[in-house]
């Protein structure tokens, strides 16, 4: 018999340009792409898998001729816990520089944490935090 995923395993975003989606996601998000095909439909000629390996979940991103899609945000995000806020800083670093910073970081302490937003190519949301309890709130339930 064949291992069948259960919950919450995905998001998928509709893209314009695969490569830049995968580069930023790389860069901002520390994920790697852990499946990519190109079926070549109008609706999906392009489809790349990214996940930062810490749990079961993926980012799915297809690149399409045909987008219907809207943009997550400006609130609705796509959030990625960080290691520490300097990992944080460094990344609104680079996002000033290339444009890319949606909100400056912002501490609002427990169980909140340290965080910011970011746009990426396609204009959604990626927060990254430092210091939110989602994980351990999920635990404990």
């Amino acid at each position: 018999m064949t291992a069948v995923d259960t919950g919450l395993t995905h998001v998928a975003f509709e893209v314009k340009d695969l490569a830049k989606s995968i580069d930023f996601y790389q860069r901002y998000a520390s994920m790697k792409v852990i499946h990519q095909r190109e079926p070549g439909a109008p609706e999906a000629e392009k489809v790349a898998w990214l996940s930062d390996l810490t749990r079961r979940f993926a980012i799915v991103l297809v690149q399409t001729q045909i987008s219907e899609d809207t943009p997550l945000g400006p609130f609705g995000h796509l959030g990625v816990a960080c290691a520490s806020r300097a990992e944080i800083d460094e990344k609104v670093a680079m996002a000033q520089r290339e444009g890319v910073l949606r909100r400056a970081p912002e501490d609002y302490g427990l169980p909140v944490g340290y965080w910011a937003f970011f746009a990426d190519p396609d204009g959604n949301t990626l927060e990254l935090s430092y210091g939110q309890q989602v994980g351990f709130t999920v635990d404990q339930a």
